[in-house]
């Protein structure tokens, strides 16, 4: 026996009404999927007829840089959402909800994990330094600066 909204979902489809079902797919999966940095900036807005999904960001450098993306960004949609996956993505300025503000105790300053490349990294460039006490706490502070960068990438 095959659901009620498949069918509603097909019918729909057929006279050219998007499916609003796909759409809540999508933005249910997209903080996970794009980061939260990228989350924070742009927000799924529609679906079209050409299937395009069509994504509001909060300027349009963000849409640039997005629609250089693109690929990248289908890629991972296709992934997580294999049915539901729009075929193509257009950014351009638009409203994106704010984020919901963290509880105090949700926020948890986390330390990324300094690998033997940061600090490796960290030590080549404070090399410089004539101070040893200095250049041992610029080292470390260098490495720790590029596992955070390392740990907050989206992609």
């Amino acid at each position: 026996m095959e659901r009620l909204d498949g069918s509603i979902r097909r019918v729909l489809k057929g006279v050219g009404v998007p499916d609003a079902g796909r759409l809540t797919e999508i933005t249910r999966a997209w903080p996970a999927t794009v980061g939260d940095a990228i989350a924070r900036a742009a927000w799924p807005q529609r679906i079209s007829r050409d299937d395009t999904l069509h994504v509001a960001t909060v300027s349009s450098t963000w849409a640039f840089e997005l629609g250089r993306m693109a690929p990248e960004i289908l890629e991972k949609l296709v992934a997580a959402l294999p049915e539901a996956a729009p075929t193509a993505l257009r950014f351009a300025p638009g409203p994106v909800p704010e984020p919901p503000a963290e509880l105090p105790e949700q926020r948890s300053p986390t330390r990324p994990s300094v690998g033997p490349d940061e600090t490796r990294a960290g030590a080549v460039l404070a090399a410089g330094i004539a101070d040893e006490e200095l250049r041992e706490t610029i080292a470390r502070a260098a490495a720790a600066s590029l596992a955070r960068a390392r740990a907050d990438r989206g992609f």
